[in-house]
C-alpha cells in the first residue's frame, strides 16, 4: 500500500455533522447488456452530508445508480447481495467519516480511505467496491467545499483548495502542483461517446414487436446517430472471438454508412478475456479482416480487455511486449492508488475516470498522465471519460463537472440511451433541471426532461457555473430514507 503521507496544503477545518441516505428504484427503457450482465433495473441512491467547514455549516450531495456486476464481477453472486454490499460500503465510509476531523479535503479523504481499505481487506470485499463508498463521501465533501468556497469543482482542483498532495499518490510528482497540469478552464463542451451495448438493435431490421419501443426516443444505433448527431462511439466485446467479429462488422457498417469518415470509437473489453493471447487473437483477426481494416484506423483505445485479477500481472499482461498493438487502458483494475503507475510500467496507455472511482485520485492520475506526455514529448498517455449508466439529476451532472475539470474531451454517455430521460424521478425534478440546466436538458412531449445531445456534444455552461455540477437543490421527500 502507498504511504499517503502528509498533505502539503491546508485549506479549512472540516468535520462531518450528519448524513442521510435515500433510495429510489429505476427501470431502463431497454436492456443494457455489458460483459456478463444485462441491466433492466437498478436502485438509485442519494447521499447528503452536512459538514462544518471553518465554522460554516454546508451540505453536499452525491448520487449513483447501484449497478450490479461492475464493482464485483463474481459470476455466482446474486444481484441483491451486490446491491446490499454497495449500500454497506457507503454506510461504512460514512461511519468512518463521522470520526474524522481534518484540515483539508484531501486529509479528510485520506483518513476515510485508509480506514475503508483496512476494513474492506478484513471483510474480503473487492477494493473497487470498497472505494465506491469512499467516493460517495468524497463527492459530498467536494460539493460542500465548493459551496463554502463559492467556486466550482475545476477551481477547487486547479487552485488546490482541496489540499491535494500529488506525491502522496504519485511520488514522481513531488514538489508539483495541480495548476501545472490541469486545464486553465473547465471544458465548455464534451463529446458524447455513445455506448453500443451487446444487445442494442443496430437497424430497424433488428426491431420486433417484442423489443420495439415507442416512447419518442431513438432505439436503434442508426436512429441514435441521426437523432443526436453522434460521431464518437464505445463498442463492447464479449470474449468470443467469432461472435465479437460478427458484431463489430455489423456495427461498423452502420457507423460508416451514417457518419462517412467523421467518427472515432473505443473498444471496451469489459474484462471478458482472462488470457492475453486470446485477446491478441481477436486483434490479429480484426487486422486481417478487410471489412474492418479502415474502420479500425479510427480506434482511439481499447479499454480493460483482461480480467482485473490478471490485468496487472507482469507474467500475463506485459502490454509493452505487444508489437504494433493498439493503445490499451485500464478501467476496473484502477482500484488501488498505485494501479495506474503499475499499469504504465506494463505498457498500458492510461486509465479511465468515473466519479465512482474517486475524484482527487483521478486529478492526481491526470497530472501524472500530462506529466509523462510532457516529459516524453508524446501524446501516448491518456485518460478517458467513462460511464456507469449515469443519469441526473445529480450523478450525471457531477460526472460531467469532473470530466470538464480534468480535461477529458470524449466521455462515454449511456444513461440518455437506456433511460427515458428523468422519468424515473418526480416531474418536478425535470422542471427544475429544465429551468436551471436548460443547456444540458430539453423537454420531451410528456413533460419530463432528457439529456440534450446536439451535434454529438453536450453543453456544460450551466454545469461549470454550479459549485459541483448541480445548480439546484434536489428534494428527497419522494424517496425512501435508509438507515446510516
Amino acid at each position: 500500500m502507498i504511504d499517503l503521507g502528509k498533505t502539503l496544503f491546508m485549506t479549512a477545518a472540516i468535520k462531518l455533522i450528519d448524513a442521510t441516505l435515500h433510495r429510489t428504484e429505476t427501470r431502463t427503457r431497454m436492456p443494457f447488456r455489458f460483459g456478463v450482465a444485462v441491466m433492466t433495473a437498478a436502485p438509485h441512491v442519494f447521499l447528503q452530508c452536512r459538514y462544518e467547514i471553518d465554522g460554516t455549516v454546508v451540505t453536499g450531495i452525491a448520487s449513483e445508480g447501484l449497478l450490479p456486476k461492475w464493482f464485483d464481477k463474481s459470476p455466482d453472486k446474486p444481484a441483491a447481495q451486490e446491491i446490499d454490499e454497495m449500500l454497506l460500503v457507503i454506510r461504512r465510509a460514512v461511519g468512518f467519516a463521522r470520526e474524522v476531523s481534518a484540515a483539508s479535503a484531501f486529509e479528510f479523504w485520506q483518513q476515510v480511505y485508509q480506514a475503508q481499505v483496512k476494513w474492506a481487506a478484513e471483510q474480503g470485499l473487492p477494493s473497487l467496491l470498497a472505494q465506491f463508498g469512499v467516493s460517495m463521501v468524497e463527492r459530498t465533501l467536494l460539493d460542500a467545499l465548493a459551496r463554502a468556497e463559492q467556486c466550482n469543482l475545476a477551481t477547487l482542483l486547479r487552485e488546490n483548495r482541496v489540499g491535494l498532495n500529488l506525491a502522496a499518490i504519485h511520488p514522481e510528482l513531488a514538489g508539483r502542483t495541480p495548476d501545472e497540469f490541469l486545464p486553465a478552464q473547465p471544458l465548455s463542451k464534451i463529446i458524447a461517446r455513445h455506448t453500443v451495448g451487446l444487445s442494442d438493435p443496430l437497424t430497424a431490421a433488428d426491431l420486433t414487436t417484442e423489443n420495439g419501443i415507442h416512447d419518442g426516443l431513438p432505439q436503434t444505433l442508426e436512429d441514435c446517430i441521426r437523432f443526436y448527431g453522434l460521431y464518437h462511439f464505445k463498442l463492447k466485446v464479449q470474449g468470443d472471438v467469432d461472435q465479437d467479429l460478427e458484431r463489430l462488422r455489423s456495427v461498423a457498417r452502420v457507423i460508416t454508412r451514417q457518419c462517412g469518415t467523421s467518427y472515432a470509437f473505443t473498444l471496451d473489453g469489459n474484462e471478458q478475456y482472462r488470457e492475453f493471447p486470446r485477446f491478441v487473437e481477436l486483434w490479429d483477426r480484426i487486422q486481417a479482416d478487410a471489412s474492418l481494416h479502415a474502420f479500425f484506423e479510427r480506434l482511439i483505445f481499447i479499454e480493460q480487455p483482461l480480467y482485473r485479477d490478471v490485468a496487472l500481472d507482469p507474467a500475463i499482461a506485459n502490454i509493452a511486449d505487444w508489437k504494433n498493438g493498439p493503445p490499451v487502458i485500464i478501467d476496473e483494475s484502477d482500484a488501488e492508488l498505485g494501479a495506474l503507475a503499475q499499469a504504465l510500467k506494463l505498457g498500458y496507455a492510461g486509465t479511465s475516470h468515473k466519479n465512482c472511482k474517486g475524484i482527487m485520485k483521478a486529478a492526481a492520475h491526470r497530472c501524472l498522465i500530462n506529466h509523462r506526455n510532457a516529459t516524453e514529448n508524446t501524446n501516448r498517455y491518456q485518460m478517458s471519460g467513462e460511464d456507469l449508466v449515469n443519469i441526473g439529476p445529480v450523478a450525471l451532472l457531477q460526472d460531467l463537472a469532473a470530466q470538464a475539470a480534468l480535461g477529458n474531451t470524449s466521455v462515454e454517455r449511456n444513461g440518455h440511451h437506456y433511460y427515458h430521460g428523468l422519468s424515473a424521478f418526480p416531474k418536478s425534478i425535470s422542471q427544475s433541471m429544465l429551468q436551471h440546466h436548460g443547456d444540458l436538458y430539453t423537454p420531451m412531449d410528456d413533460g419530463y426532461a432528457r439529456v440534450n445531445i446536439t451535434g454529438g456534444e453536450l453543453d456544460l455552461t450551466s454545469i461549470n457555473a454550479a459549485p459541483f455540477g448541480v445548480g439546484v437543490e434536489i428534494p428527497m421527500d419522494a424517496f425512501q430514507e435508509l438507515s446510516l
